[in-house]
């Protein structure tokens, strides 16, 4: 950990890009998930105002209800068009242009919100909804692929980390500037909604100080001498050569080959362990059963006697666990491995479902029950921030090759936003039909990709995407000749005794 701080100390340039494109990139997807739980009585009084206003009566619960569902989901909307396009022009653009442009759209979506109360047109919100969707989409695609592209191999983890870390500032950064003491009023809900433009400004401002990514210059580009000006800019001066050593391999491994499309990716067989890593990793993300603690938290530290209007400051101490706790991954990656932190933190959410599941069945029999939730609760945000949060964002950009990677985080991210919407839509039915029993689904997902992952994903600390393929070969062609072995013991034990008969 000591050696991977002085590292990163070292190269100044790069913790400035990691701030940068931080503050510009996945901090916004964080930022929106949460920020709208604060105004939600002040937009929805809005649409039922400006809609009298037009038609001379009010709006029934069921269309209100229906109108503000659709505005909240329309974000993850936006979020997989945004990923669905990012692919493509990263590879056409580059990693840089495409996340310079892309905050003009925040800043358009900033502008709607802001006047929208104004000019009495709730559906400038539903359409900012949407455009902060494309933004985030787009964002949360590059931003995690400029992240690993820029960062050297012994660093490579603890700068991934930060893209799940920016997040989890998004998300705090949320509920904190909608509280009523700051921005969350009935006044001021249009600055709140509006907020995230002036972060897209200040990358917009500061990212044409940053080069384009290394490996997407000399890979994608085969421009050498523009690549090692970028490493020099990124880590500072010394002795690279073993890296771009390590890029010119990849790139004379690909060379010829365009970068690939997510469909060209799902048919490749010499891939199919990757992108099951990815599916795996990615659909966890969303139902490994995080919005649900989230969700349950309020009515656990209800029962645990804390008064209601002090909720949401308790609320604001799970998101500071989850961002100190992320932090602490950052720490501990380079040290620990990858594999074995997504393996342990797949089980330890899965035991601390379990128990948490246990403790809300009791706690209405035991008093001090409540208590033991909270304990569970900020177990599971510490076992899955301190492992899947981290290590899943950047992942597909360490398993695959140039080639692949576009491809790979269209993949990943689109199974993250249609993940993100479903979870939206049908979690509220699930919490009617089961209650607190809903957390041993999550278990199940949650106890099957740690068991995955233990069995079939290699580590992929301090390994280039080549050592990584042959690694996931030899893994799983090991289980193949076993498979084969065991089979044929059986056969020749049936042969033994069917001579014997």
């Amino acid at each position: 950990m000591a050696n991977a701080l002085r590292d990163l100390w070292e190269s100044p340039k790069l913790i400035a890009a990691t701030l940068v494109f931080g503050i510009g990139g996945n901090f916004q997807y964080g930022f929106q998930i949460s920020v709208l739980n604060a105004p939600s009585l002040y937009i929805k009084q809005f649409i039922n105002e400006t809609c009298q206003r037009r038609y001379g009566v009010p709006l029934e619960t069921w269309k209100l209800t229906l109108i503000w569902s659709f505005t909240v989901s329309i974000f993850c909307i936006g979020g997989l068009v945004g990923s669905l396009c990012a692919g493509n022009l990263s590879v056409k653009y580059g990693r840089k242009k495409c996340l310079l442009l892309n905050n003009f759209v925040a800043i358009a979506a900033a502008v709607l919100m802001l006047v929208s109360r104004t000019a009495e047109t709730f559906e400038m919100i539903m359409v900012g909804r949407f455009l902060y969707g494309i933004n985030a989409g787009v964002s949360l695609n590059i931003h995690s692929m400029y992240m690993v592209e820029c960062a050297p191999k012994k660093l490579r983890g603890l700068v991934g980390v930060s893209v799940a870390t920016f997040v989890s500032i998004g998300k705090f950064w949320g509920q904190l500037v909608g509280l009523k003491e700051v921005l969350g009023t009935e006044e001021l809900w249009p600055v709140l909604l509006a907020f995230s433009g002036l972060t897209a400004l200040l990358q917009l401002v500061t990212l044409p100080f940053f080069p384009e990514s290394p490996r997407y210059l000399l890979i994608d580009r085969g421009d050498r001498a523009k690549c090692e000006e970028a490493i020099q800019n990124l880590w500072g001066k010394g002795d690279y050569a073993s890296e771009i050593a390590d890029m010119m391999a990849e790139h004379a491994a690909i060379r010829g080959v365009k970068s690939r499309s997510p469909v060209e990716l799902i048919c490749e067989k010499t891939l199919r362990w990757q992108l099951l890593t990815t599916i795996v990793t990615f659909v966890t993300l969303q139902l490994c059963g995080i919005n649900a603690v989230y969700f349950y938290s309020f009515d656990v530290f209800h029962a645990a006697g804390i008064p209601d209007k002090l909720i949401c400051y308790v609320a604001l101490g799970v998101g500071l666990c989850e961002i100190t706790t992320s932090l602490t991954c950052g720490m501990i990656i380079e040290s620990t491995g990858k594999r074995l932190l997504l393996f342990r933190g797949y089980l330890c959410m899965a035991a601390a479902l379990a128990l948490l599941t246990v403790t809300l069945v009791l706690q209405e029999q035991i008093s001090w029950m409540p208590y033991c939730s909270m304990v569970f609760i900020f177990s599971f945000i510490f076992f899955f921030s301190s492992g899947p949060a981290g290590v899943t964002a950047p992942l597909p950009g360490e398993i695959f090759n140039q080639s692949y990677k576009p491809a790979a985080f269209v993949i990943a991210c689109s199974i993250n936003w249609i993940g993100l919407f479903l979870i939206g839509m049908i979690f509220p039915l699930i919490v009617d039909h089961l209650g607190y029993f809903c957390f041993l689904i999550f278990f199940g997902f949650c106890f099957f990709s740690g068991v995955f992952v233990w069995f079939g994903v290699p580590e992929t600390k301090n390994r280039t995407a080549l050592e990584i393929a042959e690694e996931f070969r030899k893994m799983h062609t090991k289980t193949k000749i076993k498979a084969v072995e065991s089979i044929g013991n059986i056969e020749a034990q049936q042969s033994i005794w069917s001579t014997k008969l």
